[in-house]
């Protein structure tokens, strides 16, 4: 597979040196918030360095998929400045984040894969709008990457012979035919049997260490933050109640995070 583009090189057309200097971190939440019925996020800080993978953990409804959701440009905030690609989205257009999607893309529950397409045909997908690659490029991207997710056999399946969890490593082989910087998973190993589940946790480490994406991660799945992430974000009742190493994590004395990691794996 070709190498990706190294993290941190800027759009066309958006400033380059300066505006990395100015925005070191790859994604940042700044003082955030966000309310739909009632308050999401609440001055919600924390951020991501370029190559690194933070997890973001907590109860069903604290914010967890709406923080993705600002990271894609899906929502806006109602307050505080959202970072990604060292640039700031906050006030962009659709146009605009369009450009930014190029380097950042995401990897839903339901894998989001066409099912009218076999696994190969969903994973070239990806590929049909690129210029840098012939038709027989393009085949043996497809091949490296169901190589890659371990999944050659299925190159002539259909979504729907898949299982959960064979779904979910399609769609990261369909995102990283884009040539991501950023990758974003929304409860990756949620609903798959633990063999699928350290399938999984096995491809996202790959990742990180030969391609060194920059990775968000949101899990209820505790052995999976553990093996994963650099740094924890812990988010309760819409608050940042936490945020820094895994380790530092495990000690923490909060009533909340004690709670929640005195379960191997929690299901809300």
């Amino acid at each position: 597979m070709p190498t990706p583009p190294l993290t941190g090189t800027p759009l066309s057309g958006t400033p380059g040196r300066a505006m990395i200097d100015h925005y070191p971190h790859y994604i940042e939440f700044r003082h955030v918030y966000k309310t739909f019925d009632y308050p999401v996020l609440v001055d919600a800080c924390f951020h991501v360095a370029p190559g690194e993978t933070v997890t973001i953990i907590g109860r069903s409804g604290v914010g967890k998929s709406v923080s993705l959701g600002h990271i894609m440009g899906f929502l806006k905030p109602d307050q505080g400045r959202v970072i990604v690609a060292h640039t700031d989205i906050t006030d962009m257009t659709e146009a605009e984040l369009r450009r930014i999607r190029r380097k950042v893309t995401m990897v839903f529950q339901n894998g989001a894969l066409f099912d009218s397409l076999t696994v190969g045909e969903n994973i070239l997908f990806s590929l049909e709008l690129r210029e840098d690659y012939d038709e027989q490029n393009k085949e043996d991207v497809v091949d490296g990457l169901l190589r890659m997710v371990e999944l050659q056999e299925y190159k002539e399946a259909y979504p729907t012979d898949l299982s959960v969890g064979h779904k979910r490593a399609v769609a990261i082989a369909r995102a990283l035919a884009a040539q991501p910087e950023c990758i974003l998973y929304d409860e990756p190993t949620t609903m798959v049997d633990p063999i699928m589940s350290s399938h999984l946790t096995e491809l996202m480490l790959r990742l990180k260490h030969q391609l060194h994406l920059t990775s968000v991660v949101v899990t209820h799945d505790l052995e999976l933050m553990r093996s994963v992430a650099d740094k924890v974000v812990v988010l309760f009742e819409g608050k940042v109640i936490y945020f820094g190493p895994v380790d530092e994590l495990e000690e923490s004395d909060h009533p909340h995070i004690r709670e929640f990691l005195s379960m191997d794996k929690v299901e809300f």
